[in-house]
This record gives structure tokens, sequence and C-alpha cells, in this order.
């Protein structure tokens, strides 16, 4: 059965993509710890990240670095952290949290945003992503 990841991708459900191209695609995560939290996931299903393989890992934080960038230039934070958690869906993804302490990855802190304010984050950081020449975020 496809993960939760692979339907969003096919466009069977819902999501607020910031990112795709032929290796993976970013969302924005349904349950922030806070606002811009986005996940960054490899296009083929794989359920641990340790047996990711190395391109494709490598690509994943490429993209998690310029994603990162555009957070910083539209959520007020001091870093934007990263995280392999993969507890919650058997399909690899990078948590990309905005911080400013360690009780920002702390997913008891994680709330349902409304869609219209997931999709109006996506958009800015699109945006941005396209403002820097990331041809993957004009979607």
């Amino acid at each position: 059965m496809a993960s939760i990841f692979t339907r969003i991708l096919a466009g069977e459900l819902p999501g607020h993509f910031v990112w795709k191209d032929e290796v993976c695609f970013a969302i924005m995560t349904i349950q922030p710890i806070r606002a811009g939290h986005v996940i960054v996931i490899p296009n083929s299903e794989v359920n641990h990240w340790d047996d990711v393989p190395p391109h494709t890992a490598a690509h994943l934080m490429h993209v998690g670095q310029h994603i990162a960038k555009a957070i910083k230039a539209n959520v007020v934070c001091k870093r934007v952290g990263v995280m392999v958690v993969g507890l919650e869906v058997p399909h690899t993804h990078i948590h990309l949290i905005p911080a400013d302490s360690p009780a920002d990855f702390d997913f008891k802190n994680s709330k349902p945003l409304p869609p219209e304010e997931l999709a109006a984050m996506a958009t800015k950081l699109r945006s941005s992503l396209a403002a820097a020449g990331h041809k993957a975020a004009q979607l």
C-alpha cells in the first residue's frame, strides 16, 4: 500500500507543495511544531533513512538547505533545524523546523493549522525559492 506521502505526490490527497523535482518533493506539514515547518521527502518510498541511496540522501539535504534559506527569509527564527525521526510515516522524510530554542523540536507542541495558513506559507516559500532561481519551486 502506498504511503500517505506517495498518495500526496500522486495527487490522490491534498498537499501544500513547496518543491518538486525528479528525486524529491517538499510539503508543509499539516501539524507543524512552528509555522514554516516543512518536510522534504524522496519520491521513492524508503522506510528507514539509513537505507536511502547516498545520492538521494545528498539531494534531500541539498534541497533542504535551499528551503531552509526560504524559511529564514519568511519566518522570524534563529535557525532552521533538521530532524529525521521516521516514526510517524513509514516513508523517509526530513523535518525542517524554524527554531529559537530546543523546545521548538518537541512534537508535543505540534498542532494542526488551517489549510489556508499552510497554503499561504507554501506560497511565500515558493516565491522566495523561485526568486533565488529554483525551478523546482515553480509549481
